[in-house]
């Protein structure tokens, strides 16, 4: 029996590790077996690629050269790990995943006209597979990066490229992913991220449980 692939989007400081800990505990409460990853960074290979696109000047690359370092590391990520773990019947739950890669460069940056780029990359990487359900944890936009740069002073994390981009970036992504859990609502689970942690852990679970 195969098992499932859930990922789990939203912006920045939405609190998606926390969830992802979470739902994994009530996954193996129920007798799952579970993989926690990420993207970018999900393998060894992987971790070098997200040095490389998280950390240091916002414009050290042009949108071609990024969105390209993002498939490598998920064309990596799917054939090392997130497909045989599957096979295998665990359930892989990803922080981050291909819609990321839409809404950030997409929607967030405004540097492509469409995605049809994107889209095209995702199909010569990945074909026609796809998550078996996406978590998507809206957050409101300045909410969000407050945490963000709270966690970042606590965790001396250099990882601040994408939050150090102007206010209106983010709430175009906040807006991008609205849009794609719109186009996609068999997929998607929509949850409130403003809350505290328990409460929107209570409405995740509950919305996700049809789709395991």
């Amino acid at each position: 029996m195969k098992g499932k692939f859930i990922t789990f989007e939203g912006g920045d400081g939405a609190g998606k590790s926390l969830q992802i800990e979470k739902v994994a505990q009530y996954l193996r409460s129920i007798g799952k077996e579970v993989i926690v990853t990420r993207e970018p960074g999900g393998t060894e290979v992987g971790k070098e690629i997200r040095r490389l696109l998280v950390e240091g000047d916002k414009d050290k690359f042009d949108e071609i050269a990024e969105v390209l370092l993002f498939y490598a590391d998920r064309r990596i990520h799917l054939e090392k790990k997130i497909k045989p773990a599957i096979n295998e019947g665990k359930y892989v739950l990803s922080d981050r995943y291909n819609d990321s890669t839409i809404a950030y460069q997409f929607y967030g940056s405004n540097k492509f006209n469409d995605t049809k780029i994107l889209d095209e990359l995702y199909k010569i990487i990945a074909g026609d597979f796809k998550p078996d359900a996406t978590v998507l944890l809206d957050v409101d936009v300045e909410l969000g990066l407050k945490r963000s740069f709270k966690k970042a002073e606590t965790t001396n994390t250099k990882e601040l490229r994408f939050e150090n981009v102007e206010l209106a970036f983010h709430q175009r992504l906040k807006n991008g992913y609205l849009e794609l859990a719109k186009k996609d609502p068999n997929r998607f689970v929509v949850v409130n991220a403003n809350n505290s942690v328990e409460e929107v852990y209570e409405e995740l679970i509950e919305k996700l449980k049809t789709k395991l």
